[in-house]
């Protein structure tokens, strides 16, 4: 009996081992990082491994195309272009193919994010016509277009990023109560539930904190943040995801921001302006408590908003092997 629940066990490592090798190489395969790029005349839409090896361009049109954001399967791409005379939101195959537009108005829709399970996007908009920009969502193939932020003239709801569940969103916003500088009201990270619901916020000071993105367990979000009073000299920082335990990650003192975790959560990519002159900005690539900065892309114009691809499946392929063999040998015991 004990020699033939032993030869089930191993019939069942082997079915599983075969079933997730597929998935791993996968993985593999998917672990990019997708940005934007003025290195051929104007911003296009590229891709390129995370270590920065097989740059390739996927978009190639005259307008600007830039603002990328992965599907969590990471067969598409959600970027904006400026192609039909304003800021909409386009959506394409990941080799850049099958390029269809989603939103369609007068004024501009910029900032896609997509939602963890893939349904929906959420975006930023100024189609309100009260010279403010709000967070709406829409269906993936740009139905149902509604709108989450509804606040004053003067006011601004920027930069959504969803939580890994998908139940709440973090976003940047501008309101009146807020901090006010010699430089105007200053921008603080808000979150909300993700139909628009119980909205809070997370920072207060003096300057401004952008660009919020949400890390794939959960638990901190990154953001850029000029408060050391150098107006667009900005900072990568990190909080817990209630606004708690501020700190900062990068000190260049050089403009650093559009920070994007990597899948496994102990990377951080964000883009640079190594020289300090705002003329040539890069990807750079660091670890999650800011060490270890490494330089990705090396070119004389810029590379900006990077995205890393941050499906469920996504993670390093020594992690996948690691809480696989540990299943295993749990299994087998």
């Amino acid at each position: 009996m004990h020699r033939k629940t032993n030869l089930t066990h191993l019939i069942l490592v082997g079915v599983v081992v075969v079933g997730l090798t597929p998935l791993m190489v996968t993985v593999d395969t998917q672990a990019r990082i997708v940005f934007s790029s003025n290195r051929d005349g104007n911003p296009d839409i590229y891709v390129m491994d995370a270590d920065g090896k097989n740059q390739r361009r996927l978009t190639n049109n005259p307008a600007d195309d830039q603002d990328p954001s992965w599907s969590p399967d990471g067969k598409r791409v959600a970027f904006v272009s400026k192609r039909d005379g304003n800021a909409e939101i386009y959506v394409m195959e990941v080799n850049g193919g099958n390029q269809q537009r989603l939103t369609k108005n007068p004024n501009n829709d910029s900032s896609p994010s997509w939602s963890p399970d893939g349904k929906r996007i959420a975006f930023t908009s100024d189609r309100d016509g009260r010279f403010n920009y709000e967070i709406y969502v829409m269906e993936v193939d740009g139905r149902n277009q509604q709108r989450l932020t509804n606040n004053i003239e003067g006011d601004d709801d920027r930069d959504p990023s969803w939580s890994p569940d998908g139940n709440r969103i973090v976003f940047s916003a501008r309101r009146e109560g807020h901090f006010a500088n010699k430089f105007g009201i200053t921008y603080e990270i808000y979150v909300m539930d993700a139909d628009g619901g119980n909205q809070q916020r997370l920072t207060e000071n003096l300057f401004n904190d952008w660009h919020p993105s949400w890390s794939p367990v959960g638990k901190r979000i990154a953001f850029m943040s000029d408060r050391k009073g150098d107006l667009q000299k900005f900072e990568i920082y990190v909080m817990d995801a209630n606004g708690g335990n501020e700190r900062r990650l990068t000190e260049n003192h050089v403009d650093d921001g559009s920070p994007s975790w990597a899948p496994d959560g102990k990377r951080i990519a964000f883009m640079s302006d190594k020289k300090g002159d705002f003329k040539n900005y890069e990807i750079y690539v660091m670890d999650a408590d800011g060490g270890n900065p490494q330089n990705l892309t090396n070119n004389p114009n810029h590379d900006v908003s990077a995205a890393w691809l941050n499906s469920p499946f996504s993670v390093s392929p020594a992690s996948k092997k690691f809480t696989m063999w540990g299943w295993l040998k749990q299994f087998n015991r």
